[in-house]
Formats: structure tokens, sequence, C-alpha cells
């Protein structure tokens, strides 16, 4: 993360009282911050050095269910701790949050004293390694939409999330008048990120009434993936001390347009000077690299589409015309496509996947979205021709994103190459996680259900 507080700027702020208390977090499946509240000159004390959590964090799933069946952890075991090792790379102020600093943990196993292999940091990490061994850095950003609403969360969960006060009540996209109106959250979003040491470019209103973006600047992945979680962390406190509240639900309604979290992202040299997806002699700027490693995205599209779409509602939101895209082909500055060139005949030349959902983990979507370039890379990949047109109106043939989790779940648990890349047992854990996600489902009577056929059935 951009960190902004050094040991010895928080052992100052300890002495001087206007720090009391560090968060110590780390992420789960899901992308949250689980953690404790430490007294900060415990902290300073003991625990800037490691702690401990129950190991079933990385095995629950959103509701926070034990859930039965994985390898890494279960009942047989005992449910044992892991080490939570403080990144200090990732300590910073929270200003909305009176007297508290945050920090990140990195997961390591009481036994192998090695980073747990499935947990989302470790995994994003061993994709960042494999790319510095070839001499490149990666360089990501993601966008995050997100619905706000006039409702407390409580007021929210007592009326069965039915019938909820959205901030606007039209398509706000770019629109100045209503977003002024909605300036008591966002603002206070905007300037305490910037407080956290999160550079916030701008905040924007969404193409749906209530629906709201943040985007932050461009950075190097493993900044932007912990930039991505506190953020979504900090949104949510912000606007629940305004006694208002906010989703980041792919589709939290039938009508509304989906949430997204666009992915950008390119490949520099390791000093951060040359942009290597840029080649000023080339058609539009797309360099060889570029080109082998777009390619690689589209090849393998299918298969890490579980790491975008983690979800059951995350595939409500592939709706034709809606700005979410339905084909995973490319094209030149193509809202419809589900991969646009952006900046192009520039340095600032960049892929943008626009298939995640807010509700994606941005670590595992990094991480598959670099080992499907990696192997575009190392495979020489031909890039196809840029699809010019409405994207979906396409023609057969061309390929459709996974509509179902249950697709995207199959094609995980068949993917060699995210296999290779990641290790089996750790694609095996997160398929197990897919399943159980369905078989909750499975298990579930919607209201669609009762309404359809309470009296006609």
């Amino acid at each position: 993360m951009s960190n902004n507080l050094t040991i010895d700027a928080l052992r100052a702020r300890v002495a001087d009282g206007s720090i009391d208390t560090v968060l110590v977090c780390q992420v789960d499946m899901q992308g949250r911050l689980m953690g404790k509240r430490f007294h900060a000159q415990y902290f300073l004390d003991s625990a800037v050095n490691e702690t401990h959590s129950c190991n079933y964090l990385l095995a629950t799933d959103m509701a926070m269910i034990t859930v039965e069946g994985y390898k890494a952890t279960n009942w047989e075991s005992g449910y044992g701790d892991y080490t939570m090792k403080p990144d200090l790379n990732t300590l910073c102020l929270t200003p909305w949050l009176e007297g508290t600093a945050l920090i990140l943990c990195d997961m390591i196993d009481h036994d192998t004293h090695k980073e747990v292999a499935h947990s989302p940091r470790a995994i994003l990490k061993a994709q960042i390694k494999r790319l510095e061994a070839m001499g490149l850095k990666p360089m990501m950003a993601s966008e995050l939409e997100f619905y706000l609403f006039n409702d407390s969360y409580e007021d929210a969960e007592k009326s069965g999330y039915n019938a909820l006060n959205k901030v606007s009540a039209y398509n706000e996209d770019y629109h100045i008048f209503q977003t002024s109106k909605e300036e008591d959250v966002m603002r206070a979003i905007r300037n305490g990120l910037y407080g956290a040491g999160i550079v916030v470019e701008c905040s924007k209103g969404e193409a749906s009434a209530g629906q709201e973006e943040v985007n932050v600047k461009y950075d190097t992945a493993l900044t932007s993936a912990d930039n991505h979680v506190v953020i979504k962390n900090a949104c949510k406190e912000i606007a629940w001390s305004k006694g208002k509240s906010l989703t980041f639900m792919a589709k939290w309604h039938g009508a509304s347009a989906g949430s997204s979290s666009h992915v950008h992202q390119s490949l520099w040299s390791l000093d951060g000077k040359d942009a290597l997806f840029y080649d000023k002699n080339a058609q539009h700027g797309i360099s060889q690299l570029m080109q082998h490693y777009m390619a690689g995205l589209l090849k393998y599209a299918k298969e890490f589409t579980y790491f975008l779409a983690p979800n059951i509602n995350s595939y409500k939101r592939f709706v034709a015309g809606t700005f979410a895209p339905t084909k995973a082909i490319w094209s030149l500055d193509n809202r419809t496509a589900g991969y646009r060139l952006c900046g192009a005949d520039s340095k600032a030349i960049r892929i943008e996947c626009r298939v995640g959902g807010s509700d994606l983990n941005p670590y595992l979507a990094f991480a598959a979205l670099l080992a499907a370039g990696i192997k575009g890379i190392e495979e020489k990949l031909t890039l196809p021709e840029a699809f010019v047109g409405d994207a979906y109106a396409a023609d057969a043939g061309v390929e459709e994103i996974p509509t179902t989790l249950r697709e995207a779940a199959i094609e995980l648990d068949g993917s060699a190459m995210l296999r290779s890349a990641f290790g089996d047992d750790v694609i095996e854990h997160y398929v197990h996680a897919a399943k159980w996600e369905l078989s909750e489902y499975n298990r579930a009577v919607t209201d669609w259900e009762v309404k359809r056929g309470f009296e006609q059935s």
C-alpha cells in the first residue's frame, strides 16, 4: 500500500497520544479485512513482529460459515493458527477512525514458516516474482463502483434490503449537481483515503441512479491490490459513520446496472523507466510483448473468470447493453468489449479488463490476469485483430464470458495454466469454495421463486 506512516512516526504519535489503536489485518478469500485491534503501545512492543489468527479465516464463506472439506484446514486438524506477519510497507493512518492506524499482514504457516500458498496476498506475490525473474514489473489499477443509500446498514437489514433509498433518483453518470448532494460521503472518502496515503484521482457519479465510482493512482500490482481492500473497507466505514450504507455487490438489483471493478494493467522495466507495452514504431504503439500478453488473456479468459466473478451474484451483471461485457475479445477504446485498449500510441498504453465486478478479490484477480499474460508471453501467442463494432452483437463463434458460477468453476478446475501458475492445492482450495457457494445457493428459496410460484404452481 502507499503507506504514509513509518514505525518511528508511529512511535512519536503513540507517545503524544494522537494514535492509540492499530488495526492489524489480513485479507480473507472474499477480499475483506480480518484481524485485531491492538493498543498501539502493545503493537509497538510485540505485535509489530507477529500475531496470530485462526486458520479458518482462509476457509470460510461470505457468511463466515466454517466450511467443511478443505484440505488446508478442517475439524480433524483442529483449526489451528496462522502467523500474521505485519508488512511495514503497508502501515498507514486511517483518518476516518479516531486515533487509529492500520497495517496489512502476510500469512505464515506455523510449521513450514513459509507464506500460506492459498492466501490471496501470497498468490499475487508469487506471480509478481515470476515477472521479476523475467525482468518485468507489473503496474495495475482497479476502478471501484458501488451503490450508495440514505438508509443505514441497520435499517437496510431490518427492511430485508427492500425499498432502499438510493442517494439519487436518476442516472448520475458524470453529473455534477447530483454528486454535489452526495459530497458529505464522497468528499470524506476522497480525503480519508488521501490521509491514508492512497492517491485518489477522482470520484464520479456512475451510469445508474445511486451509483458511484472511485479511481486511484496507477501503481505497482501489490500496492494497488493493497489499496483496493483498504478502499472498500474505508468506503463502508465512512458511509456507516454518516448513517448511510453502500454495497459492492456486482448486481444489487435487477433494474440497476451492475458494479464493476475494471483492472488496468501494463508491464514496465524493473527500474520503472521503460513502458514495455509501448513501441512507437508499431501499429497503435502495441509492442510485441503486449501482443503476447494480451493474447494470453484472451486464450485463457474462461479459465480465470472465477477470480473476476467469484459469486453467484457476479454473473447477474453480464447483461448486454449495460457496459458490462459478455464477450472475451479485445478492441480499441471500445467499452462493449471485455478487454479494451487504452492509451494507444503513448507510454500510457495499457489493457483494461472490464470483466470483473466490484465483488472480486483484487489479489486473486490481479494474479490470474498476470498468470495468463505470462503464459501468453511464454507461448509467444499471436494476438488476433482488434474487434470493431458492438461486441454485444458479435457474430456466433466469438468467445463468450462464462454465464454462471458453475461454468466458471468447471473451467477453473480444468485449467492446466492456473494449476501450473498457482499450484494444484491452491486451485483445489478455490474450486472447493466455488462448489460450496453453488451448494448453498441451490438450497436457498428465493423471493423470485415464491412470487412466481406461490399461487400459480
